[in-house]
Parts: structure tokens; C-alpha cells; sequence
């Protein structure tokens, strides 16, 4: 059965995650700052709980959460500890009302860390700041009861080989709440299924796999000997994307995302598989596209 997910905000819905920039926030004393900042981190813990409402409410099975539901938690200047804001266990209160709910209503949620997350890069401050983000979601995960950290591999950086070596040895070096979550993802632009379907293997980590990516950047295989690869990896519940490109295929820059799913690039091997799965709908249209895609999958 396939278990369809949302990605991190609304297009209709009056469900609203609130996000500040560090500029703002700055302007302000430490107290007031972290005042400001506890009182955002209460309005999404309390809008995830709506979100996970809506989507159970209406057949969707899993949702990302974004990745600044805690807005600035790890910014090198405005970045903080959870326990020093004023409002923290109400937060944390509510984190854990999500972990119940997700539990009984069997939902699933997942995180997809923002794109300066980088393992591979051979600057030592990028990856400093990429293990204080990872360990801020894994701690996030694990009140509200996400199994996926979900990252992509990097850039090459002149040497794909070499710097798939220095993703290997930080992934070696993650504490275990991040390791036990994590993922990789192929991309569109360096890494493809089968460059990191190596690492995913060597190291016991999920692959992610994302058939627009691999259509964009292919690497000589089919998506479903792709599909049979990637669920070697899994150790739980595998995790798809799919999109669909915003001008349709042969039209203008592939990579970038249509408001739907245009159902013939949903992969029939996906449709015939025989266990539980999630595919992420990763289309503008939010919401709107997973329903409308449910819908055309499983007409009524």
C-alpha cells in the first residue's frame, strides 16, 4: 500500500508555519529574542499538530516536517539551546501530543534538512554548522516520532570520488539519533542512483530515491531496476519523491517543479509493488496536487 505525503506547508489550507530571519530577530536584546523566537517555535509545534490532523483527516499518511520548525535553532549568531527559551516545555508538550498522534493514527513524518547540509564538502565551518543542524532535527525527531533525516550527498567539489570518500567518513562520525535516521538522496545535478547506492550499501544507510532526479540526471539504469536496488537498503518503511516537471519533459529546464503530478510520471514498478511505501508528492500545488493525485490512483 502506498502511503502518499505532504511536504512541509499548505497551499489552501489556513494551516501556517511561520519563519523570521536573523537581521530581524537581531535587532532585539537576548531576552527578547529568545521570547520572540519561543513564541514562533509554540505556533508551528501547534500548526504540526493541525497538519497532522488534516492529513489524517483526509487520507494522506505522512508529512516533512520543515526543517525551521524551530526557526534559527542552530544559527551561528542567534542559534540557541531548546531548554533556554521561556516557553520551552510547552513546546515540548506539544511535540510529544504529535508523537501520540502519529502513533495511533500511524502517521508518518520525516525531515528533509535545508540544502547548506553538506557532508562531502572539504570545508571544515560547513560541516561544523551541517552536524549542528542534523543533531537539532534529530532531537526534533525523536519527541515527534520521525524515522527520516533525508539528505543529499553534495557536490563534487573536482572529485566526485574523493568526496564521496569524506561523506562516507562524516556519516562514520554522526551520533547514533542522526545515523539511525539518516538517508541519502540522488540528485539532479552530481549524484545519481548508482553513485551512492554503493555508499548506502557499505554503510547500512537508506537510499531515498528520487525518480525526477533520476530522470533529469539518468545513469544508464531502468527506474525499476533502480526501484528493486534501492529497496535492498531500506530497513524500514522505504521513502520515494516524485514530481513532475513544470513545462513537461523536452520543454524548457526539466528540474523544475510543476504545480501537479501529471499521473503518467508516476512509475507503473511503484504502483505494483507489494509492501507498504511512502512517496513524497513534491508539487507547488501542496496539498491540492496530493489529493488530486490520491484521487486519479485510487478512484473511488
Amino acid at each position: 500500500m502506498i502511503r502518499f505525503g505532504l511536504c512541509c506547508i499548505f497551499s489552501k489550507e489556513p494551516i501556517k508555519f511561520r519563519r523570521i530571519t536573523a537581521k530581524y530577530v537581531q535587532k532585539f536584546p537576548r531576552a527578547e529574542q529568545l521570547q520572540y523566537l519561543g513564541d514562533i517555535g509554540l505556533h508551528n509545534a501547534g500548526a504540526l499538530y493541525r497538519a497532522l490532523q488534516y492529513c489524517r483527516q483526509h487520507g494522506i499518511r505522512s508529512f516533512r516536517i520543515n526543517s525551521q520548525i524551530l526557526p534559527l535553532k542552530t544559527h551561528p549568531e542567534i542559534g540557541y539551546r531548546f531548554q533556554e527559551l521561556p516557553n520551552h516545555r510547552g513546546i515540548r508538550h506539544i511535540f510529544d501530543l504529535c508523537q501520540k498522534y502519529c502513533i495511533e493514527q500511524d502517521i508518518r513524518t520525516t525531515f528533509h534538512p535545508d540544502q547548506f547540509i553538506l557532508l562531502s564538502s572539504p570545508d571544515s565551518r560547513v560541516l561544523q554548522r551541517s552536524l549542528a543542524d542534523l543533531i537539532y532535527q534529530a532531537e526534533v525527531a525523536q519527541w515527534v516520532h520521525a524515522d527520516v533525516i533525508n539528505i543529499h550527498a553534495g557536490g563534487a567539489y573536482g572529485d566526485k570520488a574523493v568526496s564521496l570518500c569524506r561523506l562516507r567518513r562524516e556519516i562514520d562520525r554522526l551520533p547514533g539519533p542522526v545515523r539511525t535516521r539518516l538517508t541519502l538522496e540522488n540528485d539532479d545535478r552530481v549524484y545519481t542512483p548508482a553513485d551512492l547506492l554503493p555508499v548506502c550499501k557499505d554503510m547500512e544507510i537508506p537510499l531515498v530515491y528520487d525518480v525526477h532526479h533520476h530522470r533529469c540526471l539518468p545513469d544508464g539504469n531502468s527506474i525499476a531496476k533502480t526501484t528493486a536496488q534501492v529497496l535492498k537498503t531500506w530497513n524500514r518503511e522505504p521513502l520515494f519523491h516524485v514530481s513532475s516537471p513544470r513545462h513537461g519533459w523536452g520543454k524548457g529546464n526539466p528540474r523544475n517543479h510543476y504545480d501537479y503530478i501529471d499521473i503518467n510520471d508516476f512509475p507503473n514498478p511503484w504502483r505494483r509493488l507489494n509492501l507498504n511505501t511512502t512517496v513524497e508528492i513534491e508539487a507547488k500545488a501542496k496539498e491540492l496536487a496530493v489529493l488530486k493525485l490520491i484521487n486519479e490512483l485510487e478512484p473511488n
